[in-house]
């Protein structure tokens, strides 16, 4: 029996996945964060090690009889960080063949029914890459406000804090964030809020967004403004990886994966319509399967295995292998 691994290394979480060449999902592992941006080089390599290791010993298989792996890495955005991200993937010791890709095209790989399209992630920040039948890349920077790319949670609460400060300075209107804001974090004041942020005594970060949407939905115009802002920018985001691979006349997935996509149709309606005036075919698919189901496909493609036929045989292993490990 042949077996093919996968690895999806995040920010705060990486998982890893065995898989037999019939699809059926045979081993899981489960670590903290490998993004060489958050924990060094050195951390990735004991992060991969770490969820191999459980996948391994899940499996109950033994790393000669990997025949395939496929890596989707967070922070390996530029030819410059391929060198050192293999020198860490060289420490499992596999000696199957691999391919090495940012963790963005193992989502687009696991929700994409053909394979290929566009993925836009947007969870604590966002990124966004494509590719094409013909597997040619298009991509975003993956560097966040550096480089102007916005959407993710993180900026759409940096977003809603300037709002914030435009009312408190009177060069934008009034909002309910204010004090939504200030309930928040027990501010007696706007004045004090923004005073507390600037001072670092209080921090509103990511995990704020849901407050944005649920002032959004009581019809404050501002908070209104602001989810349509990310709309619009996680669109452009898209659009421009959409023009790099010449996708606007043809019908293909936009893989929607993150936790931003749960604030519903204030951020969705005003995304997909963004969109499809660039591209009216698109079809729009939210990721509902962990994106190392992709790293395994394209482990499996990686050792000549023709692997979309097998996709939804181990997304529903996948699923029932995950459910028996929290629920044994």
């Amino acid at each position: 029996m042949n077996y093919f691994l996968g690895i999806d290394i995040g920010a705060t979480k990486s998982h890893a996945l065995i898989a037999d060449e019939h699809g059926c999902a045979a081993g899981f592992g489960e670590g903290g964060p490998g993004n060489h941006e958050v924990v060094g080089y050195g951390g990735l390599t004991a992060t991969l090690q770490t969820v191999t290791d459980q996948a391994l010993a899940d499996a109950g298989i033994r790393r000669d009889q990997i025949t395939g792996a496929g890596f989707g890495v967070a922070g390996y955005d530029w030819p410059s960080e391929l060198a050192p991200t293999l020198e860490a993937i060289d420490t499992l010791g596999l000696t199957a063949p691999l391919e090495v890709v940012n963790d963005t095209i193992i989502g687009l790989v696991a929700g994409a029914e053909a394979g290929w399209g566009v993925a836009v992630i947007a969870g604590t920040s966002n990124n966004c890459w494509g590719w094409d039948a013909q597997h040619r890349i298009g991509r975003v920077t993956g560097n966040g406000g550096m480089f102007g790319e916005h959407g993710g949670s993180g900026e759409l609460v940096q977003e809603a804090i300037a709002a914030v400060a435009r009312a408190w300075t009177r060069r934008g209107p009034a909002t309910a964030l204010a004090d939504a804001f200030c309930r928040l974090v027990g501010a007696p004041s706007n004045a004090e809020l923004l005073e507390g942020l600037s001072q670092g005594w209080y921090d509103i970060g990511a995990p704020a967004a849901p407050l944005i949407f649920q002032t959004a939905e009581a019809g404050d115009p501002v908070a209104l403004g602001v989810v349509r802002w990310a709309a619009v920018e996680l669109a452009s985001l898209a659009n421009g990886v959409i023009r790099q691979l010449h996708l606007e006349e043809q019908a293909f997935d936009v893989v929607l994966v993150g936790s931003m996509y749960n604030g519903g149709p204030l951020l969705l309606e005003p995304m997909f319509e963004a969109v499809r005036a660039v591209a009216p075919n698109a079809r729009f698919v939210r990721l509902t399967v962990p994106p190392v189901v992709g790293a395994v496909l394209l482990g499996m493609q990686a050792a000549g295995r023709t692997a979309q036929a097998l996709r939804q045989n181990l997304v529903v292993s996948t699923q029932r292998l995950m459910a028996e490990r929290k629920n044994p």
